[in-house]
């Protein structure tokens, strides 16, 4: 028997307009017998959750942060927060090549104090250490034979 509005629709090749639930199949869950496994926290092991980024080592340390858009700024971290808002002092900000966005110069200038919002924040490194190395992957230009 089908209701009108079921045989409209039947008619238009729906096949499941008003069909009866499927009968119920045994789920493992469902069985009496299932018990369902142990699930342990990283706490209940022992295991201490570490961040990826250790900022605390690094508080009243140079760093240098590259931001969304290109824009690197280096300065003395002072502060930051879960979401990764840095607050930075004597911030020294590298501009980038006019002709060239991506390219950034030696040409700065100064900031003082800043704060970076942690949505735009992609890269925060170290200065201690760091040194400008050549370019390992440019080829030399080929001498005239």
């Amino acid at each position: 028997f089908l209701t009108p509005c079921c045989a409209r629709a039947a008619s238009l090749g729906c096949i499941s307009a008003h069909l009866p639930p499927p009968t119920a199949l045994s789920v493992r869950s469902e069985h009496p017998t299932y018990k369902r496994p142990r699930v342990r926290t990283m706490a209940q092991h022992g295991v201490k959750k570490e961040s990826a980024l250790e900022l605390s080592k690094l508080v009243d340390k140079g760093v240098r942060v590259r931001l969304n858009g290109g824009r690197e700024v280096s300065g003395t971290l002072k502060g930051y927060d879960q979401m990764l808002n840095l607050v930075l002092d004597e911030t020294i900000e590298y501009l980038r090549d006019p002709e060239d966005m991506s390219v950034v110069t030696d040409k700065t200038r100064s900031l003082g104090l800043i704060v970076c919002r942690g949505t735009a924040v992609t890269l925060v490194a170290p200065t201690h250490g760091m040194e400008e190395i050549s370019n390992p992957f440019e080829q030399a230009p080929a001498e005239a034979e």
